[in-house]
């Protein structure tokens, strides 16, 4: 039997090629996004590559369509051996003081709350199976201060505390946790929020010692090194993935 994967924001960028990257190792996959179109494409390009997949639509700040895609996925399967828990929004690149409440709130409800209704019910589901194995996106700006993402670091430093906190409390029982923190890639997101902002895209290529912005399918790499038994005593950790760009701060 195949193992089986739920991914959200798996509609594009991070998400889509780990969905990809994970089937060419035989995962059936369970593609989790707002978006019917980008959702419906992985999965798509998911079963040319001859493993199962469904589509499953939610917004993951509202717990009922988060608890609603895990319900789903275990009628659908039956278990759920991994999870990239990777749903995320990264704001208007606006300084603090000039965001908005309304930001704030759905910045902190896509990006920590979908985060925390992810575990919570993955890992009852995981716990019952006897364990496996979570990876949690964080990002560059969860691991140091960066100016214009505050609500957006906010966030992104609590999905390391999640992480430590969850293998502290159940990794006796099984349970891997591990996060990635990505630096500038050429996601849809990033790209979009580098549009709104240009200047911020020369600033951060410069202060990455390898000149570029990294790419979803080196980031895929990671997390499906992290997210199988390649990985088996790798636990708690937030590995950074960011072309040496916050060794340098």
């Amino acid at each position: 039997m195949n193992k089986v994967a739920i991914i959200t924001g798996g509609g594009s960028g991070l998400g889509q090629a780990t969905s990809v990257r994970l089937a060419k190792e035989g995962v059936d996959i369970v593609v989790v996004d707002v978006s019917e179109k980008g959702g419906n494409e992985t999965v798509e390009m998911v079963k040319a590559l001859g493993v199962e997949s469904i589509f499953i639509k939610a917004d993951v700040s509202k717990h009922e369509e988060v608890k609603n895609y895990v319900d789903q996925t275990v009628e659908r399967f039956g278990k759920i051996d991994y999870f990239f828990n990777n749903a995320g929004i990264s704001g208007s690149g606006s300084y603090f003081l000039d965001s908005s409440i309304e930001e704030i709130n759905q910045i902190v409800g896509i990006n920590l709350l979908g985060a925390l209704y992810g575990v919570r019910y993955v890992a009852e589901v995981m716990l019952k199976n006897g364990g496996g194995s979570i990876v949690n996106t964080a990002s560059s700006a969860g691991v140091i201060g960066q100016d214009s993402v505050v609500t957006y670091s906010a966030t992104k430093h609590g999905i390391v505390g999640i992480t430590k906190s969850m293998v502290a409390e159940y990794g006796k029982n099984g349970l891997r946790v591990n996060a990635i923190a990505p630096g500038p890639t050429e996601t849809p997101m990033v790209k979009a929020f580098y549009e709104a902002n240009p200047e911020m895209k020369a600033n951060a290529t410069n202060g990455i010692p390898q000149k570029r912005l990294g790419t979803p399918d080196e980031v895929a790499e990671l997390v499906t090194f992290l997210l199988t038994s390649k990985a088996e005593y790798i636990n708690g950790e937030t590995i950074r993935i960011d072309g040496g760009f916050t060794n340098t701060k």
